[in-house]
């Protein structure tokens, strides 16, 4: 992370505006005012700390989901937990009363559950061997002593058909592994927004393309495909300023009152592999934040958010722990016009 230097000289801390594209600000360092409008490199829970008390407007990002990218691999289930929790506890001073937080992730899918049974399925339609269940039962009922390969042997077949017989699960196939289900997040995001003083005012359902590539189970199983993520939007209690006129009677109509935004997915991830689209930040941004506000991403990855505030006349600040994507994110939002 670049050298900051923090500085009291007009009783408004000030910091050293790094080195490199992006970082140049539309407001000055000069009578001790901090410079917004900069993506700095390091982590969120040691770079929020830094920001002035109650200076943000919106705090909208998309945090790591825990679903295996190559960003996220180092994190054990609780490091993820904790680097959440430990972000959402430092949006407590820099929010503004009336300000808001708002948090776009989906539901870990897959999540593995030790104490979850095995999933059982009799695959009724799509059996390739013809030997049924009640002649492994016949069979091994006639030789109690059998193991499977020699029930299988005695049946022809594999014992693999013998343990899906019997127990309606494979030997292989990665059946062995630990059980898995859906973990839903909301309840987690929200208990730890509600800690750091901030409540649940509304959800919205962003339903995209569907997400084949996270759902291999779609043709084995009566599992949905992935096809939406979760947009919670928390408040911090204040006057919040409403302005009918931040969109247009149709946006209100199309989007803006609708709990369900049908926006498609980025189709290709070739800046960052989780992108959210630049619609679904212009609307985010537009209803929860005043024109001239500070918009803030502290996982701003490839800077979809910064990029989209600075096109729609906010102010913007960014963060990212990976310092290929805060390169990516300063050139793309310094680009925007």
């Amino acid at each position: 992370m670049p050298k900051q230097t923090p500085s009291t000289a007009s009783g408004v801390a000030t910091i050293s505006a790094p080195s490199g594209r992006g970082d140049r600000g539309a407001a000055g360092a000069a009578n001790g005012q901090f410079l917004f409008n900069r993506i700095w490199a390091g982590d969120a829970r040691t770079c929020l700390p830094q920001l002035p008390e109650a200076s943000i407007d919106l705090s909208f990002w998309s945090p790591p989901y825990y679903v295996g990218k190559s960003y996220e691999r180092h994190l054990s289930f609780a490091d993820w937990r904790e680097l959440l929790r430990g972000v959402i506890s430092c949006h407590t001073r820099i929010v503004k009363p009336g300000g808001f937080l708002v948090v776009n992730i989906g539901d870990i899918l897959c999540f593995p559950d030790a104490s979850m049974p095995k999933f059982q399925a009799d695959n009724v339609r799509r059996k390739t061997n013809s030997v049924t269940r009640e002649e492994v039962l016949a069979a091994r009922k006639a030789h109690p002593q059998a193991r499977r390969q020699e029930l299988a042997a005695l049946l022809g077949c594999s014992e693999q058909t013998i343990q899906r017989r019997l127990e309606h699960n494979n030997v292989r196939g990665g059946k062995q592994s630990t059980s898995t289900k859906v973990l839903l997040t909301g309840c987690l995001i929200s208990e730890w927004a509600e800690d750091a003083g901030f409540y649940l005012y509304d959800q919205r359902i962003w339903h995209k393309d569907p997400c084949w590539a996270n759902s291999r189970w779609h043709s084995n199983s009566y599992r949905a495909v992935d096809e939406f993520e979760h947009v919670y939007v928390f408040w911090r209690p204040g006057i919040t300023q409403y302005d009918r006129e931040r969109l247009t009677p149709r946006e209100w109509a199309d989007w803006g009152s609708r709990g369900i935004w049908q926006i498609r997915s980025v189709s290709r991830n070739d800046r960052h592999e989780a992108e959210f689209p630049e619609e679904l930040a212009a609307r985010v941004i537009r209803l929860f934040s005043p024109v001239g506000g500070v918009v803030l991403d502290p996982f701003v990855g490839s800077g979809t958010t910064t990029k989209v505030a600075k096109l729609l006349g906010r102010q913007w600040f960014g963060i990212d722990a990976d310092a290929e994507s805060v390169q990516i994110a300063r050139r793309r939002t310094d680009d925007a016009r």
